[in-house]
């Protein structure tokens, strides 16, 4: 048995930001186990203290002689916190980085948080009164008073902080109702659910029949002891959140407790309230708004029992709730589930490990699944559920595809297709809101003909070549590299070069097409100040712009009945991105760009501009047909041996000095190739980073790919001992990233 203990003491104190090791008793060897809690001595002093065990090991670090011994066991031997830890020692161990970063993002520190005060928002009248008013302001065209006094006939009371974000509401708008006698605010300093107790639905409606089917099997499967994670496909409108909300309400009825993971942008207010009227102040949600105090705050009223219903992003997944029944995870396939800083956990993998340890449920929901959710259901890993209607028999949008290789031959070289300008004109004199989404992420100016539509691609690594100063054409996977063309390899055209626009660009063409036009920009920039992203789309839900030019923020989450046009400018800007996964990427943007169109009363369709018409992904969008896409994508991804046909670990290398870097790089890719396992594993690079220089710090990247996990995983332990012994190694920064999402 293991003759030492590194514990973590007690971490709500932040200065102790590390682990002390202790002598086991003889008497304690046989029962101590990871994650226990346990009595310490601390300090000269020697006052005890509480701390949680974090490992066990027969390697002592310290003078033997000079080692404190472990008082005890704590009377709670087996304390939630104990799950957590093991939960955080999982994520180190596939995830990389320190047993204390994992530490620090699984339990929140205790930080003494002022009292806040909680404003809610209140209606003053009576029912008859409010349908009065919401004539008057609909003739007005008062759309702001008129949103919020709709919402409050719904729900008479709202948090004021909600209710302003998600309704996009100005002081002004809540002062002029409230000297109207309207409304009034009430503040408090208790947290209040936004729905009185009596308005509580425990069915507010009934389930159709293949939701309630879906909810059967679910819970008939678990009854059985099948708790294998449950994939939720359903396309949009088609009612995956009535699904959620009814496993979440039969859990509660067992007197277990739920995490609800929703993606940040797609948090919106009509999402939450949908949760409060089902289950009133058991809910609590979360935002990445919530200071390190708040959060925490959050978490102890969870683990006091005051909450039983978690909503939010990636952290929600810790909140420390003694009894998990279920975890749902909704929009699964969106990359802000994977961590950007260290260590960058992805929080579905990770949810299906906490659930494990605490034998609970897992629904995972998407109208445009991973494609590595959706390998495993097909592989019976997870159980596959769909919903392939619409509630109310609604259609989807029309989606057309334009060619802008035709719109070049015919003389057009305007960002605006033929079509989609005549569309726009059309909306116009309808009076119809328009959005023109341009999807920058990840770009990274790939070089495309514009007569042809032939992309210049890396021939190792099947991923478009990016272009970089002095006329340099990179591949950000194994360093291949060329010079930039001046003709197209493939029809000699000399309209060859870097695919570059923006939305300001954008803008001004439209302005000069439609001078009349009231058009709104909403990107990083117009964005970065406090409300920016509320004022732009107040404006515009108000009807006080016609036209929206954005880029992917305009696409999620949002809900503008008067838009019945959406225009994808450049399909192709997410589509030859350098990165394996930008097929993937693109299908699922447009689908969620043509779904903005037509949610109102009239119909609606979406244009996609592009010099890749015949591209699957974006044959799939159009036909709106995920199969076809994921058939194409696997058999890609198979041959290439990406995931999730194979495994991949990124190695993130950064130095001050390029030399060293280009030193450190090179010897650990020697190291890797020396090992044992490296014979069945693929080390591509090191290669430049897709940004090679950050604040004047180098970077670089490995990939090491594998068909087995745990390969990978043994080979960036023994990296990671390496790295403590090796002077020259350690010098640089590194940083692993296990089946990487993100670009570095």
């Amino acid at each position: 048995m293991a003759r030492y203990a590194n514990v973590i003491v007690d971490i709500s104190m932040e200065k102790l930001d590390k682990t002390f090791q202790y002598r086991i008793p003889e008497k304690l060897r046989e029962n101590l186990r990871e994650g226990m809690q346990v009595v310490v001595p601390f300090g000269n002093g020697m006052r005890t203290l509480t701390g949680f065990v974090v490992e066990l090991t027969d390697n002592c670090e310290f003078e033997p002689s000079r080692m404190k011994e472990l008082i005890g066991i704590a009377q709670d031997k087996i304390p939630l916190e104990g799950q957590l830890i093991a939960l955080a020692r999982w994520i180190r161990r596939t995830y990389g980085g320190t047993t204390n970063q994992a530490l620090k993002t699984v339990l929140p520190v205790r930080k003494k948080v002022r009292e806040q005060t909680r404003r809610h928002l209140v209606r003053r009248i009576s029912l008859e009164e409010s349908r009065g008013y919401l004539e008057l302001f609909e003739q007005r065209h008062q759309t702001a008073r008129f949103r919020l006094l709709a919402a409050l006939m719904d729900t008479p009371k709202l948090d004021y902080r909600l209710a302003a974000e998600q309704l996009h509401l100005t002081g002004a708008t809540v002062k002029k109702l409230e000297e109207m006698g309207i409304i009034s605010i009430e503040t408090d300093t208790v947290f209040r659910n936004p729905v009185r107790p009596w308005e509580l639905e425990p069915h507010p409606f009934a389930l159709t029949a293949s939701q309630q089917a879906i909810v059967e099997d679910i819970r008939g499967r678990e009854a059985q002891g099948d708790r294998r994670p449950s994939l939720l496909y359903g396309v949009t409108g088609s009612g995956k959140t009535a699904v959620y909300l009814e496993l979440i309400a039969q859990v509660l009825e067992e007197g277990k407790e739920a995490i609800v993971l929703i993606p940040e942008i797609a948090l919106t207010f009509q999402t939450a309230l949908r949760f409060y009227k089902r289950f009133g102040d058991r809910v609590s949600i979360m935002n990445s708004r919530l200071s390190q105090g708040e959060r925490y705050d959050q978490f102890e009223r969870a683990r006091q029992g005051k909450v039983r219903v978690m909503i939010g992003p990636r952290s929600a997944l810790f909140t420390p709730f003694r009894n998990l029944g279920i975890i749902v995870i909704d929009e699964e396939h969106e990359a802000s589930y994977k961590s950007e800083t260290v260590p960058r956990y992805h929080a579905r993998e990770t949810a299906l490990e906490r659930a494990r340890m605490a034998g609970a449920l897992v629904v995972l929901g998407s109208a445009t699944p991973s494609v590595e959710s959706y390998e495993k259901a097909r592989q019976g890993i997870y159980s596959l559920y769909k919903l392939e209607q619409r509630i109310l028999g609604r259609a989807l949008p029309k989606v057309e595809v334009v060619d802008l290789r035709e719109e070049l031959k015919e003389g057009n070289r305007s960002i605006l297709s033929r079509r989609l300008k005549e569309l726009i004109e059309d909306r116009l004199k309808k009076r119809q809101q328009v959005i023109l989404f341009l999807n920058r992420r990840g770009y990274a100016g790939f070089v495309s003909c514009r007569a042809c539509g032939h992309v210049i691609k890396c021939p190792h690594c099947d991923v478009a070549l990016s272009l970089h100063t002095g006329g340099r054409m990179l591949c950000h996977y194994c360093g291949y590299e060329e010079q930039a063309r001046r003709e197209c390899p493939s029809c000699g055209s000399p309209y060859i070069g870097a695919f570059r626009a923006g939305t300001q660009q954008v803008v001004e063409v439209v302005g000069r097409e439609f001078p009349a036009a009231r058009i709104l920009r909403m990107d990083l920039d117009t964005t970065k100040n406090k409300d920016g992203h509320e004022k732009i789309l107040e404006a515009f839900s108000e009807g006080r712009a016609d036209i929206l030019v954005g880029t992917q923020m305009i696409v999620k989450g949002h809900d503008f009945p008067e838009v019945t046009l959406v225009g994808v400018l450049a399909a192709d800007l997410s589509l030859y991105t350098g990165d394996y996964r930008a097929s993937e990427r693109t299908f699922q943007l447009l689908t969620q760009a043509a779904g903005r169109a037509g949610r109102g009363r009239e119909e609606g369709i979406a244009v996609i501009q592009t010099y890749s018409g015949e591209h699957y992904s974006i044959v799939a969008a159009a036909a709106q047909d995920y199969e076809m896409f994921f058939e194409k994508e696997l058999s890609y991804r198979r041959l290439m041996e990406y995931p999730p046909t194979a495994h991949l670990l990124a190695i993130y290398l950064s130095h001050k000095n390029r030399e060293s870097l280009e030193t450190g790089a090179g010897m650990l890719r020697d190291v890797i190739k020396s090992q044992e396992e490296a014979s069945k594993l693929q080390v591509i690079g090191p290669a430049d980073a897709y940004v090679a220089r950050v604040n004047d710090i180098y970077r670089k990247v490995l990939y090491l790919k594998s068909q087995e996990a745990e390969r990978l995983l043994r080979i960036k332990e023994e990296l990671e001992l390496l790295y403590q012994r090796d002077e020259e190694l350690w010098q640089l920064n590194i940083q692993f990233d296990m089946n990487p999402m993100n670009g570095y």
